[in-house]
């Protein structure tokens, strides 16, 4: 399945005056809904996913909220996977990951700037130097 197009629709970061020391940040992506589109750049089917990816803080400390859609190009069968799964708003594992490993790599980055911004912990944690330390012999 081909990725052709990628869209934010909502961008929305809270964060309350608490102190955030000692709180837990869950990441969430929840896709709210897969429909055939028609592209003018083909006649093959193409699939418009629309997406929520949520990062939250516990204690009500704060919210990052990401709201967009995925424009697909699947060949034929996986079209059909698909939308026989979606009737149980169900995507095939071996479709879902691809998915969501795109929307992680497009949103993960907008939420970081988001999380700097605002004074907030952020929900991955960057690479760190750290000092070699030499052995003796």
């Amino acid at each position: 399945m081909r990725i052709i197009g990628f869209n934010l629709t909502k961008i929305l970061a809270e964060r309350q005056e608490e102190d955030g020391q000692g709180i837990r940040v869950d990441q969430n992506i929840d896709i709210k809904d897969i429909k055939e589109e028609k592209i003018p750049i083909t006649n093959n089917k193409a699939l418009k996913i629309k997406f929520t990816l949520t990062v939250t803080y516990s204690k009500d400390f704060g919210k990052i909220e990401l709201e967009g859609s995925i424009m697909t190009l699947p060949d034929t069968e996986e079209f059909k996977s698909i939308m026989d799964s979606w009737k149980d708003k169900k995507i095939p594992e071996n479709m879902r990951l691809g998915i969501f490993n795109f929307i992680m790599v497009k949103c993960n980055v907008k939420a970081l700037y988001l999380e700097d911004e605002m004074n907030m912990p952020l929900h991955v944690p960057m690479p760190r130097l750290t000092k070699e330390v030499q052995k003796k012999e």
